[in-house]
């Protein structure tokens, strides 16, 4: 007679991999997401920034879903927020 191992413990590894995964890939991810979302929510005009695409400029104007990078003088261009990817230095207040 053989005896049949616990169907539980077929399955661990695959639960004890996606544990690892969730606190090394995830969790990690999901955060530095979630402080993505809030600096481009409190983006204001005179920060500087850099956007994904490596253009340095500082916020003349501030949309709902754009905003207006002034980048040289008289040369402005209007971007989408979500390709904000850092403030070098933010408008003092």
């Amino acid at each position: 007679m053989g005896q049949s191992a616990n169907p539980i413990f077929s399955f661990l590894p695959i639960i004890l991999i996606f544990i690892v995964f969730y606190f090394l890939l995830i969790r990690p991810q999901k955060k530095a997401q979630d402080e993505h979302k809030k600096m481009i929510a409190a983006l204001k005009k005179n920060d500087e920034v850099i956007t994904a695409g490596g253009i340095h400029g500082t916020i003349a104007n501030v949309k709902d879903t754009t905003v207006t990078l002034k980048v040289d003088d008289n040369v402005k261009i209007e971007v989408q927020k979500s390709s904000i990817s850092s403030i070098k230095r933010k408008a003092s207040e």
